[in-house]
């Protein structure tokens, strides 16, 4: 019987879905407990191709892909979710690599936590052409979104929430609060987000608790490609447009320019903390926050 159903959305990164399924079928759970579903979202690559020919290869593992059509990752991700039958539903990105526990893990704390619906897992950074030195803990986050709450389980706090690339539900929770809402969301190349934190506020606002399985492990991926000005350019600049988007449909946009000058002040206090090089890469991204938080739309 399957129990937990993995779900891989991917788009045009047909190498990098496949680094990431190398770590899947090197999973330590019985293969008859665990499914994963590859979505794909209209790739234009060789990803099915090279996804039938990697599948061949596993036999023994439940690997099957499925088309979504309409484009966007909530929209993919979604898919995914229909397509599945697990009780518990695991979502990691095709920019990763996981633990040969990760499966096992979440199994087992579903298991040990009749009562819990909801749960991420540790996001180590990892970049092959290495670490800039422009990086801060600040200006981190919006690139890797690094996690790391310790070695036992424990609730998230109130500012925190599970990694879009690791985290896993209960079906019921999909069955009582929706999915993601497709109009958040990476849509091709464009990096507008949001779905993640919509959905676990949704959660937390009908009384689920988010839950930290440390055991289960996801490595993020950072290729040079998203260290340099331009990317970090428009990621700020999309972090703030999402947060727009967000605080407009809650009625909270006020609310949000509000705390955008708290950010301000603080993150200008942190540039002098941090020095000149990682300062200045602190307030870019301040800078494109609120031209996204401001802009029309």
């Amino acid at each position: 019987m399957i129990r937990l159903s993995l779900i891989i959305a991917t788009y045009n990164r047909a190498g990098q879905m496949l680094r990431a399924l190398e770590s899947v079928v090197a999973q330590d759970a019985p293969a008859s407990e665990w499914e994963c579903v590859v979505v794909n979202n209209n790739s234009q690559d060789d990803t099915r191709e090279r996804f039938a020919a990697f599948a061949a290869q596993h036999p023994d593992i439940n690997l099957r892909m499925v088309t979504e059509t309409r484009q966007g990752l909530s929209h993919a991700r979604n898919r995914g979710i229909a397509e599945t039958t697990g009780d518990l539903i695991a979502i990691i990105d095709d920019d990763e690599r996981i633990n040969p526990g990760f499966v096992r893990a979440y199994i087992a704390f579903f298991d040990a936590w009749p009562g819990a619906d909801a749960a991420g897992g540790k996001i180590i950074p990892e970049y092959p052409a290495g670490r800039p030195d422009w990086l801060s803990p600040l200006t981190e986050r919006p690139i890797a979104n690094p996690l790391d709450l310790g070695e036992e389980v424990c609730e998230f706090p109130s500012g925190r929430i599970p990694g879009g690339g690791n985290m896993a539900i209960r079906r019921r929770v999909v069955e009582r609060f929706g999915a993601f809402d497709v109009t958040l969301g990476r849509v091709g190349g464009k990096l507008v987000g949001g779905e993640e934190s919509d959905f676990f506020e949704r959660l937390r606002a009908g009384g689920v608790r988010l839950w930290y399985v440390p055991g289960a492990v996801m490595w993020h991926i950072i290729p040079s490609s998203k260290l340099t000005a331009d990317y970090f350019r428009r990621l700020s600049y999309h972090v703030g447009e999402s947060q727009r988007l967000r605080a407009r449909m809650r009625h909270r946009y006020g609310r949000a320019l509000l705390a955008e000058a708290g950010k301000w002040c603080a993150s200008l206090l942190m540039a002098c903390w941090l020095g000149p090089r990682r300062g200045r890469w602190l307030l870019r991204m301040r800078w494109g926050i609120t031209r996204g938080l401001l802009a029309r739309g």
